[in-house]
């Protein structure tokens, strides 16, 4: 079954709760709709096992063409109209993001964009760190706010099997760099950890960026997902958060901190030495479905109101002029969200049995 247009036999409907009262647009679970990510390319030039395995992904693998991705105005277009249905995040993804042709146009025109309030968008963009030493400056200056990296290893050796195409962590390293002399503060750094693969990186990570950065990168450690259908997830590659939160106490003492705002993914936690924070994304072993704001644009049009889901929302008729204008996809955004009722992380054990052809994570941008 395609997971583009597989049913959604698998995810229970709730009734929808009484119409809040703060005037937000929220869904049948009372959840704001506050994030949008934007994936610009189903392609990568890594082939991680937990989003795209070389088994799957290999050399025959077809992906999009150039004709069925959104084109920058397409997307500036959901993105306008998420923003006025409350949306304060527009986080840019892929595959890989910086493999999309002037990407700083793109950036220029979503910064340009404003909230009801006259507010400009909190504009991020998630990368594998790869081409980032040579675009840095140009994203900055664009008008990129925020800035996510993924590492999954220090040790050379692991990083390059964990990529599996024999990258080296030295130019992702230099990307960081890069990016935190361009002006990028407070730049975030996702592990994701995978028990007996490379768990035992973890430590390494976290005394590498709290010797060299000074509290400048926050470091945010992911539980292996069973995102997509096709990563060979297992619950014994699972390590949990309350787990490896107790190895790295045992070096270094932690001290929890609030949430920053509501939605917030990642549980914080301080060093108590002062030497900066780190985090923990914990969708399996603490679910955070009651609080979700994230829903996802595919680079091929496509609208998803959960990283689990097994369908998505076609917007190419309305950003292609076969059906209505601007008015018609705001009321079309606005009718997605109201009815969203997924709640995949807290149901998962129950839902597992059913096996459903979920979208991959490279499409849906993790």
């Amino acid at each position: 079954m395609d997971a583009r247009t597989a049913p959604l036999l698998w995810m229970p409907r709730v009734p929808a709760a009484p119409a809040p009262t703060d005037g937000a647009l929220h869904d049948r679970r009372q959840r704001p709709w506050r994030d949008l990510r934007i994936s610009l390319t189903d392609r990568c030039n890594f082939r991680c096992g937990y989003c795209m395995p070389r088994s799957r992904f290999g050399p025959g693998h077809r992906f999009l063409p150039q004709a069925q991705l959104l084109s920058f105005e397409e997307i500036t277009q959901v993105a306008r109209q998420a923003l006025a249905l409350g949306v304060r995040t527009l986080r840019l993804t892929g595959g890989e993001p910086l493999l999309r042709r002037d990407l700083t146009r793109l950036i220029r025109q979503l910064a340009a964009l404003r909230t009801p309030d006259g507010r400009p968008p909190d504009l991020a963009l998630t990368s594998n760190g790869s081409l980032l030493a040579g675009q840095a400056e140009a994203l900055r200056e664009a008008g990129l706010a925020r800035l996510t990296v993924s590492l999954d290893a220090l040790d050379d050796a692991v990083f390059r099997r964990m990529n599996d195409v024999g990258f080296p962590v030295a130019e992702v390293l230099r990307g960081l760099d890069a990016a935190q002399r361009a002006g990028f503060e407070r730049i975030k750094v996702n592990m994701v950890v995978r028990r007996g693969v490379n768990d035992g990186e973890a430590l390494a990570l976290a005394g590498h960026f709290r010797a060299n950065y000074g509290g400048a990168m926050v470091l945010r450690f992911i539980e292996f997902m069973d995102a997509g259908c096709h990563n060979g997830w297992k619950m014994d590659e699972v390590l949990p958060s309350d787990e490896l939160r107790a190895r790295i106490a045992a070096r270094w003492p932690l001290q929890p901190l609030p949430a920053t705002r509501g939605g917030e993914t990642a549980q914080r936690w301080r060093y108590a030495d002062g030497a900066g924070e780190i985090g923990f994304i914990s969708s399996v072993s603490h679910a955070f479905c009651g609080d979700c704001t994230r829903a996802r644009l595919t680079a091929d049009g496509r609208l998803y109101t959960c990283l689990f889901a097994t369908q998505g929302h076609d917007l190419r008729p309305l950003l292609r002029g076969a059906q209505g204008g601007e008015a018609e996809l705001r009321a079309r955004l606005a009718a997605i969200w109201a009815d969203r009722a997924d709640a995949y992380s807290e149901q998962r054990e129950a839902l597992r049995p059913l096996r459903p052809e979920r979208a991959d994570m490279h499409v849906l941008g993790g």
